[in-house]
Protein backbone atom coordinates (compact mmCIF):
# COMPACT_ATOMS: atom_id res chain seq x y z
CA UNK A 1 0.00 0.00 0.00
CA UNK A 2 2.97 2.36 0.74
CA UNK A 3 4.43 2.07 -2.44
CA UNK A 4 1.06 2.57 -4.47
CA UNK A 5 0.65 6.04 -2.13
CA UNK A 6 4.11 7.01 -3.76
CA UNK A 7 3.37 5.56 -7.03
CA UNK A 8 0.39 8.20 -6.95
CA UNK A 9 2.69 11.21 -5.49
CA UNK A 10 4.53 10.89 -8.66
CA UNK A 11 1.76 9.97 -10.96
CA UNK A 12 0.22 13.32 -10.22
CA UNK A 13 3.77 15.56 -10.07
CA UNK A 14 3.95 14.10 -13.74
CA UNK A 15 1.36 14.88 -14.93
CA UNK A 16 1.01 18.96 -13.37
CA UNK A 17 4.26 19.24 -14.86
CA UNK A 18 2.80 18.27 -18.22
CA UNK A 19 -0.18 20.47 -17.92
CA UNK A 20 2.54 22.99 -17.30
CA UNK A 21 3.77 22.54 -20.82
CA UNK A 22 2.97 25.29 -23.46
CA UNK A 23 1.60 22.91 -25.90
CA UNK A 24 -0.98 21.11 -22.75
CA UNK A 25 -3.71 23.67 -24.32
CA UNK A 26 -7.24 22.56 -22.56
CA UNK A 27 -5.40 20.79 -19.99
CA UNK A 28 -3.18 23.53 -18.62
CA UNK A 29 -3.72 24.94 -15.39
CA UNK A 30 -6.23 27.58 -16.43
CA UNK A 31 -8.66 24.97 -16.89
CA UNK A 32 -11.11 23.52 -14.52
CA UNK A 33 -9.26 20.22 -12.00
CA UNK A 34 -5.64 20.65 -13.24
CA UNK A 35 -5.19 23.54 -10.67
CA UNK A 36 -5.70 21.32 -7.79
CA UNK A 37 -3.05 18.44 -9.82
CA UNK A 38 -0.30 20.40 -7.16
CA UNK A 39 -1.68 20.81 -4.08
CA UNK A 40 -2.81 17.05 -4.33
CA UNK A 41 0.42 15.54 -5.49
CA UNK A 42 1.87 17.76 -2.59
CA UNK A 43 -0.41 15.88 -0.04
CA UNK A 44 -0.21 12.45 -1.47
CA UNK A 45 3.32 13.49 -1.40
CA UNK A 46 3.41 13.98 2.14
CA UNK A 47 0.82 11.25 3.60
CA UNK A 48 3.61 8.53 1.73
CA UNK A 49 6.72 10.17 3.09
CA UNK A 50 6.17 11.45 6.28
CA UNK A 51 5.40 7.57 7.37
CA UNK A 52 8.34 6.52 5.77
CA UNK A 53 10.77 8.90 7.89
CA UNK A 54 8.56 9.20 11.79
CA UNK A 55 8.89 5.52 12.05
CA UNK A 56 8.24 4.19 15.61
CA UNK A 57 11.91 3.03 16.00
CA UNK A 58 12.72 6.75 15.02
CA UNK A 59 13.36 9.59 12.20
CA UNK A 60 14.76 7.64 9.46
CA UNK A 61 16.45 10.23 7.47
CA UNK A 62 18.86 7.96 4.62
CA UNK A 63 19.40 9.45 1.35
CA UNK A 64 16.30 7.92 -0.68
CA UNK A 65 14.19 9.77 2.07
CA UNK A 66 16.54 12.69 2.44
CA UNK A 67 15.65 13.36 -1.58
CA UNK A 68 12.33 13.28 -1.47
CA UNK A 69 11.52 15.68 1.26
CA UNK A 70 14.08 18.05 -0.17
CA UNK A 71 12.33 17.66 -3.64
CA UNK A 72 8.89 18.20 -1.91
CA UNK A 73 10.14 21.27 0.20
CA UNK A 74 11.28 22.91 -3.35
CA UNK A 75 8.00 22.24 -4.67
CA UNK A 76 6.55 23.90 -1.97
CA UNK A 77 9.00 26.79 -1.79
CA UNK A 78 8.75 27.24 -5.67
CA UNK A 79 4.60 26.99 -5.05
CA UNK A 80 4.04 29.52 -2.48
CA UNK A 81 6.95 31.60 -3.68
CA UNK A 82 4.85 32.13 -7.01
CA UNK A 83 8.24 31.23 -8.81
CA UNK A 84 6.17 28.30 -10.52
CA UNK A 85 4.20 31.20 -11.98
CA UNK A 86 6.78 33.79 -12.36
CA UNK A 87 9.66 31.93 -14.90
CA UNK A 88 9.15 30.03 -17.77
CA UNK A 89 9.35 26.45 -17.66
CA UNK A 90 10.20 25.88 -14.17
CA UNK A 91 6.75 24.34 -12.92
CA UNK A 92 7.80 21.31 -15.98
CA UNK A 93 11.41 20.96 -14.71
CA UNK A 94 10.35 21.30 -10.94
CA UNK A 95 7.63 18.92 -10.84
CA UNK A 96 9.66 16.53 -13.04
CA UNK A 97 12.64 16.23 -10.55
CA UNK A 98 9.96 15.77 -7.63
CA UNK A 99 8.04 13.15 -9.83
CA UNK A 100 11.13 10.82 -9.26
CA UNK A 101 11.98 11.82 -6.03
CA UNK A 102 8.41 10.91 -4.79
CA UNK A 103 9.33 7.45 -5.88
CA UNK A 104 12.91 7.03 -4.11
CA UNK A 105 11.66 5.64 -0.52
CA UNK A 106 9.63 3.25 -2.41
CA UNK A 107 12.44 2.00 -4.54
CA UNK A 108 15.48 1.67 -2.32
CA UNK A 109 15.01 1.39 1.01
CA UNK A 110 18.01 1.20 3.30
CA UNK A 111 17.18 2.57 6.91
CA UNK A 112 19.41 4.97 8.48
CA UNK A 113 18.03 6.29 12.05
CA UNK A 114 18.84 9.86 13.38
CA UNK A 115 19.83 9.22 17.33
CA UNK A 116 18.72 12.51 18.78
CA UNK A 117 15.15 12.67 16.44
CA UNK A 118 13.24 12.74 20.41
CA UNK A 119 14.86 15.83 21.06
CA UNK A 120 13.02 19.41 19.92
CA UNK A 121 16.33 21.02 19.68
CA UNK A 122 17.37 19.00 17.13
CA UNK A 123 14.04 18.46 15.30
CA UNK A 124 13.96 22.09 15.18
CA UNK A 125 17.29 22.17 13.71
CA UNK A 126 16.61 19.97 10.93
CA UNK A 127 13.83 21.63 9.80
CA UNK A 128 15.53 25.03 10.02
CA UNK A 129 18.51 23.40 7.49
CA UNK A 130 15.88 21.44 5.54
CA UNK A 131 14.07 25.33 4.81
CA UNK A 132 17.60 26.65 4.27
CA UNK A 133 18.10 23.93 1.25
CA UNK A 134 14.92 23.98 -0.20
CA UNK A 135 15.18 28.05 -1.02
CA UNK A 136 18.62 28.41 -2.10
CA UNK A 137 18.28 25.23 -4.52
CA UNK A 138 14.57 27.00 -5.49
CA UNK A 139 16.93 30.43 -6.39
CA UNK A 140 20.10 28.14 -8.34
CA UNK A 141 17.08 26.83 -10.32
CA UNK A 142 15.56 30.54 -10.80
CA UNK A 143 19.39 31.57 -11.50
CA UNK A 144 19.50 28.57 -14.22
CA UNK A 145 16.37 29.54 -16.15
CA UNK A 146 17.42 33.64 -16.01
CA UNK A 147 20.83 32.57 -18.13
CA UNK A 148 18.91 30.73 -20.74
CA UNK A 149 15.94 33.69 -20.47
CA UNK A 150 19.06 36.28 -21.07
CA UNK A 151 20.19 34.36 -23.57
CA UNK A 152 17.36 34.41 -25.72
CA UNK A 153 16.70 38.53 -25.40
CA UNK A 154 20.31 38.96 -26.10
CA UNK A 155 19.68 36.86 -29.40
CA UNK A 156 16.19 38.63 -30.55
CA UNK A 157 14.03 35.95 -29.35
CA UNK A 158 11.24 36.16 -27.46
CA UNK A 159 10.65 34.80 -24.10
CA UNK A 160 9.61 31.57 -23.59
CA UNK A 161 6.90 32.39 -22.06
CA UNK A 162 5.77 35.16 -24.00
CA UNK A 163 4.74 38.83 -23.11
CA UNK A 164 3.95 37.50 -19.69
CA UNK A 165 7.78 36.64 -18.59
CA UNK A 166 8.50 39.71 -15.92
CA UNK A 167 11.48 42.06 -16.78
CA UNK A 168 15.05 40.70 -15.78
CA UNK A 169 15.60 42.93 -13.37
CA UNK A 170 11.98 42.29 -11.31
CA UNK A 171 13.18 38.54 -11.56
CA UNK A 172 16.49 39.19 -10.28
CA UNK A 173 15.28 41.59 -7.04
CA UNK A 174 12.48 38.30 -6.99
CA UNK A 175 15.92 36.04 -6.75
CA UNK A 176 17.70 38.10 -3.81
CA UNK A 177 14.63 38.03 -1.81
CA UNK A 178 15.24 34.02 -1.96
CA UNK A 179 19.05 34.36 -1.10
CA UNK A 180 18.56 36.31 1.61
CA UNK A 181 15.99 34.45 3.42
CA UNK A 182 17.83 31.09 2.52
CA UNK A 183 20.83 32.82 4.12
CA UNK A 184 19.50 33.85 7.47
CA UNK A 185 17.80 30.04 7.79
CA UNK A 186 21.27 28.65 6.26
CA UNK A 187 22.60 31.15 9.56
CA UNK A 188 20.55 29.68 12.25
CA UNK A 189 21.65 26.33 11.10
CA UNK A 190 24.77 26.59 11.17
CA UNK A 191 25.02 28.67 14.26
CA UNK A 192 22.76 26.22 16.46
CA UNK A 193 25.32 23.32 14.90
CA UNK A 194 28.31 24.88 16.38
CA UNK A 195 27.00 26.57 19.77
CA UNK A 196 24.49 24.26 21.00
CA UNK A 197 26.01 21.05 19.50
CA UNK A 198 26.01 19.52 22.78
CA UNK A 199 22.25 20.19 23.52
CA UNK A 200 21.01 19.49 19.82
CA UNK A 201 23.35 16.28 19.09
CA UNK A 202 24.65 15.53 22.28
CA UNK A 203 28.00 15.92 21.28
CA UNK A 204 30.49 18.71 21.23
CA UNK A 205 30.94 20.57 17.22
CA UNK A 206 33.10 18.62 15.33
CA UNK A 207 34.56 19.58 11.40
CA UNK A 208 33.11 17.09 9.60
CA UNK A 209 32.80 17.27 5.73
CA UNK A 210 29.19 18.25 5.88
CA UNK A 211 29.96 21.29 8.14
CA UNK A 212 32.77 22.08 5.79
CA UNK A 213 30.60 22.31 2.77
CA UNK A 214 27.97 24.16 4.34
CA UNK A 215 30.38 26.62 5.96
CA UNK A 216 31.67 27.25 2.13
CA UNK A 217 28.18 27.51 0.88
CA UNK A 218 27.23 30.23 3.47
CA UNK A 219 30.68 32.10 2.57
CA UNK A 220 29.74 32.15 -0.53
CA UNK A 221 26.48 33.40 -0.30
CA UNK A 222 27.34 36.17 2.41
CA UNK A 223 29.83 37.07 -0.20
CA UNK A 224 27.24 37.02 -2.60
CA UNK A 225 24.85 39.45 -0.49
CA UNK A 226 27.53 41.85 0.30
CA UNK A 227 28.79 42.20 -2.95
CA UNK A 228 24.93 42.75 -4.13
CA UNK A 229 25.08 45.68 -1.82
CA UNK A 230 28.49 47.09 -1.74
CA UNK A 231 29.70 46.89 -5.26
CA UNK A 232 26.01 45.94 -6.88
CA UNK A 233 26.69 42.73 -8.33
CA UNK A 234 23.92 41.73 -10.87
CA UNK A 235 23.33 39.48 -14.14
CA UNK A 236 25.88 36.67 -14.80
CA UNK A 237 28.89 37.12 -12.27
CA UNK A 238 25.76 37.20 -9.28
CA UNK A 239 23.89 33.63 -11.14
CA UNK A 240 27.99 31.95 -10.87
CA UNK A 241 28.22 32.55 -7.01
CA UNK A 242 24.85 31.41 -6.54
CA UNK A 243 24.88 27.98 -8.67
CA UNK A 244 28.50 27.77 -6.84
CA UNK A 245 26.92 28.15 -3.07
CA UNK A 246 23.87 25.67 -4.13
CA UNK A 247 26.24 23.55 -5.62
CA UNK A 248 28.41 23.39 -2.03
CA UNK A 249 25.29 22.61 -0.14
CA UNK A 250 23.92 19.55 -2.10
CA UNK A 251 27.41 18.80 -1.71
CA UNK A 252 27.41 18.84 2.38
CA UNK A 253 23.93 17.22 2.44
CA UNK A 254 22.75 14.74 0.11
CA UNK A 255 26.63 14.45 -1.36
CA UNK A 256 27.98 13.20 1.95
CA UNK A 257 24.90 11.15 2.07
CA UNK A 258 25.88 9.73 -0.82
CA UNK A 259 29.35 9.00 0.21
CA UNK A 260 28.50 7.64 3.45
CA UNK A 261 25.28 5.86 2.97
CA UNK A 262 26.33 4.23 -0.89
CA UNK A 263 30.14 4.36 -1.38
CA UNK A 264 31.16 3.35 2.20
CA UNK A 265 28.16 1.86 3.03
CA UNK A 266 27.76 3.00 6.58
Amino acid sequence: MAILIHVLAAALYGIAAWTRWPAAGAFSTEHGAARWLLPLAVGVHAAALLPAIATPEGLDISLPNAASLVAGLVVVVAWVSGFLRTLPGSAAIVLSVAAVAALLPAVFHDPHRFSYAGEAWATLHIAVALGAYAILLVAALAALLMTGLEKRLHRGLPAAGGEGTPPLLTLERYLFRLIGAGFLLLSLTLASGVLFSEQVFGRPFNLTHKSLFSFLAWLTFGALLVGRWRFGWRGRRARIWILAGAGLLVLAYLGSKFVLEVLLQR
